[in-house]
């Protein structure tokens, strides 16, 4: 064996050391964010926090300081009207998955350090494997697998390191990647190897690269648009006069209104969708210089335009009057089945030319994008 392979075997064993080790730890942030929702479900302010307002939404501004003949006074509040949209009900943000409680935000504050850690040691796990193979690090489904989950707590700690209040999404977040990797070193985990000639190309980084960061963002869209069907549940039963379960209160009247929900999923699959437009674009360029044709629809090549559909009506249909709300989130959550399909779907039970090795499970095959 020469030097640099054994150099690139051992690189190649250091990825695997570092992708179980960030299991490790995303594991132990998991834990901390279950126990920020427990301590949580204990405070009152959580519980109080997203009761639905009885009349219209009002708001005081500061109060008015007037300096009258060497003293002060004190002017009454005036009252400021507060307008919601229509069909939409005025109904404050929940505190968060701490519910105001300080052990449940430690606990909050723990699992973030921790989700930091892991995210760390899996970078430098796909960094690993790229320098392992000397190339980008997702020319196969595992590959894709831990550079996606990668990507995808990147997008929530930038997130948050903008002071955007979306800690809620980390316990749903981190249990998608601990499932993602799960399947990524048991059932996808191929060896290190070089790619097949059509996919040497700088194609390979522009492309698959957009690919990721669309997918990781549209994660983000489809997790929001899938809590606030809950929250928007929740706030319809309680408008109604009912009475939702224990759980469910504990739950839901921690996260954000219905309509903040609603808002954020919809920013985001708006603000990644032409990076979206761009990736296919990208890859009809590079299907040009690799196959001599820009277009065949190929599977892959099909249900990436079928996702960029679905993802065109969920935002034509959001933007339209009457297509708000429910109906909409229905086709950003389509839309998101439509991704997913394209990659886990389309990857294992079809053949094409974006097929390229076998992943040790017969039908299974380890894809570019």
């Amino acid at each position: 064996m020469t030097l640099a392979a054994a150099t690139n075997e051992n690189l190649a064993d250091l990825s695997n050391t570092l992708i179980y080790s960030a299991m490790a730890v995303y594991t132990l942030a998991f834990f901390a964010y279950i126990a920020e929702w427990i301590f949580g479900s204990r405070s009152k302010v959580g519980r109080s926090a997203a009761a639905l307002t009885a009349a219209e939404g009002t708001a005081q501004a500061p109060a008015v300081t007037v300096r009258k003949a060497g003293g002060t006074a004190v002017m009454e509040r005036p009252k400021v009207v507060v307008r919601a949209a229509a069909g939409t009900r005025d109904v404050p943000d929940g505190p968060g998955a701490h519910g105001g409680d300080e052990q449940g935000d430690l606990y909050g504050r723990i699992a973030v350090s921790l989700t930091v850690l892991a995210f760390l040691i899996e970078f430098g796990g796909v960094l690993a494997r790229a320098l392992s193979v000397q190339r980008a690090p997702w020319g196969n489904m595992y590959e894709f697998n831990i550079t996606f989950s990668t990507v995808a707590v990147g997008v929530y700690l930038a997130l948050l390191a903008l002071r955007k209040n979306i800690r809620w999404l980390g316990l749903p977040l981190i249990t998608s990647v601990l499932l993602d990797l799960g399947v990524a070193v048991t059932v996808l985990y191929t060896a290190s190897d070089q790619l097949v000639p059509a996919l040497h190309s700088y194609w390979l980084y522009i492309h698959v690269s957009t690919a990721i960061l669309c997918g990781a963002v549209f994660y983000v869209g489809a997790v929001s648009t899938l809590l606030y069907l809950f929250r928007d549940s929740y706030e319809n039963k309680l408008a109604g006069g009912g009475t939702p379960g224990r759980f469910a209160s504990s739950v839901l009247e921690r996260l954000p209104a219905a309509s903040s929900l609603d808002k954020f999923s919809y920013r985001v699959n708006a603000a990644v969708f032409p990076l979206w437009t761009f990736t296919i674009i990208a890859g009809a360029i590079w299907a040009g210089d690799a196959w001599g044709r820009y277009w065949g629809w190929d599977p892959k090549e099909t249900w990436s335009f079928i996702t960029w559909v679905a993802y065109a009506g969920y935002l034509h249909a959001r933007a339209t009057a009457g297509w708000k709300g429910r109906k909409a989130a229905y086709l950003a959550l389509v839309a998101f089945g439509c991704w997913l399909f394209n990659y886990y779907g389309v990857n294992i039970f079809v053949s094409g030319k974006h097929s390229y090795a076998d992943v040790g499970l017969g039908a299974l095959r380890s894809v570019g994008f």
